[in-house]
């Protein structure tokens, strides 16, 4: 039974999204037929509807909503040139100091905005096109912003995290934070040595120095911006508000900087910013529900078990397993994104590193990470293809550039894989 339900389950899913249907409709429908081979049609009916209603009444998904209303507000409020030039003056006068921007400014706007697309767009829509203007190479432009993008969806406040904390049975989301920032400025520095060394070799040019006064002006105005980051983290450590409520405090801080602050947006603004959100909210929320059915097929069918004791027949040895699901993962990545994957997989590789004793926060920041690096890889990658358009490549031409740097990320990805006290340094120091 498990063999033929997971051939029926896999095979409708892979057809419905080779003939491009939603991926959320490809999972209801495919979690779906497969119950009605196995239960009686009012059962099975009955009982898809209330695993997809049931999978939403969760307290933890308030988050969502809120953490994506932030991330639009902050997206139009016009920021993005103010981290733009703060990450200039980080960059300082060091070989490839514009690459370095791009980088930095991926990181500081990925986190705040929590959305590598956004972060993609609205950095490298600026740093590209100068970085190409004072000499550096257009492909490799493109791959600095493609290669970074993808921190803003490590460093806190990232969904991701929050999604795979609710699917793990309550995994601590400030600890998963916590591992984020870790995870997320490692790729950030993996990535930066990359271009330092490929910048050195071409002798690109650095960026003109800048006044004192200067300095001190970009310094004032991202300061408000960064703060986001530190009132989030702060509130969640000191235990003036959860995780949970971390969100709708993102949400009145980014109002507070877009419509008071920087004045950015108006109020006639806020309509259409608010259509978006419930439209990027529902897609997820439809996506979580779905995944749940499928879920629940796999778990019925006894699936989960089936690969558990499949993975552990190859070998007993805890390296050699993260390793096997290291891979799998990275497969996994370059065709699906990473929500549904985390919704999907996570039911199925976490009771076996559970098995092993694997820590649950350590899984997931390698889980999360293996599947950021999918978002930037062919055939499927949106980061790779948004990159490539926004630095007016072809993706064939920015592939070969990208190489280096999916070395430098990958290294770091065996890292905090093999290495746990890596990425789990700082949840330990703060208690978490």
């Amino acid at each position: 039974m498990v063999i033929q339900s997971s051939l029926i389950l896999f095979g409708v899913f892979a057809v419905l999204m080779a003939i491009g249907i939603p991926i959320a409709i490809s999972i209801a429908a495919a979690s779906l037929t497969t119950t009605l081979l196995l239960l009686p049609f009012d059962v099975s009916v009955f009982t898809s509807a209330q695993k997809m209603v049931t999978s939403l009444d969760s307290f933890s998904l308030i988050a969502v909503p809120f953490f994506v209303l932030s991330g639009i507000i902050m997206n139009n409020g016009g920021i993005a040139i103010k981290l733009v030039n703060l990450a200039r003056l980080l960059g300082g006068r060091i070989p490839g100091s514009l690459s370095h921007t791009n980088i930095m400014g991926n990181m500081l706007f990925g986190s705040i905005s929590g959305s590598a697309i956004a972060a993609s767009t609205a950095i490298g829509g600026v740093m590209v096109p100068l970085q190409e203007k004072e000499g550096y190479g257009k492909t490799f432009s493109a791959a600095v912003n493609i290669a970074s993008a993808p921190t803003g969806m490590l460093i806190p406040p990232s969904s991701a995290f929050i999604i795979y904390s609710l699917i793990s049975g309550g995994t601590s989301i400030a600890a998963l934070f916590m591992g984020g920032y870790v995870v997320g400025i490692l790729w950030g520095l993996a990535t930066m040595a990359v271009a330092f060394i490929i910048a050195k070799k071409r002798n690109y040019p650095v960026a003109p120095r800048v006044t004192a006064k200067e300095a001190g002006k970009i310094i004032v105005e991202a300061i408000p911006s960064i703060l986001l980051i530190v009132i989030v983290i702060g509130g969640i450590l000191t235990g003036i508000f959860t995780a949970i409520e971390a969100s709708a405090v993102c949400v009145i801080y980014s109002l507070f900087l877009a419509l008071i602050y920087y004045k950015s947006i108006t109020l006639k603004d806020m309509p259409n910013i608010l259509i978006q959100a419930m439209q990027m909210t529902g897609v997820i929320m439809f996506l979580i529900a779905a995944s749940s059915g499928m879920s629940f097929v796999m778990a019925f069918t006894g699936l989960p078990d089936a690969i558990s004791n499949a993975v552990l027949g190859v070998s007993d040895n805890k390296f050699v397993i993260l390793l096997i699901i290291t891979v799998i993962l990275l497969f996994i990545g370059t065709f699906m994104d990473i929500a549904p994957a985390i919704l999907i997989f996570t039911p199925i590789f976490l009771p076996i590193a559970q098995n092993l004793g694997i820590d649950p926060v350590h899984f997931g920041l390698f889980f999360v990470f293996n599947l950021c690096i999918g978002t930037i890889t062919p055939p499927v990658g949106t980061g790779l293809f948004v990159g490539a358009s926004v630095g007016g490549v072809k993706v064939e031409q920015v592939i070969k550039p990208l190489i280096p740097f999916y070395i430098a990320i990958i290294a770091i990805l065996l890292l905090i894989t093999f290495v746990p006290q890596v990425s789990l340094f700082l949840p330990n120091m703060f208690g978490l």
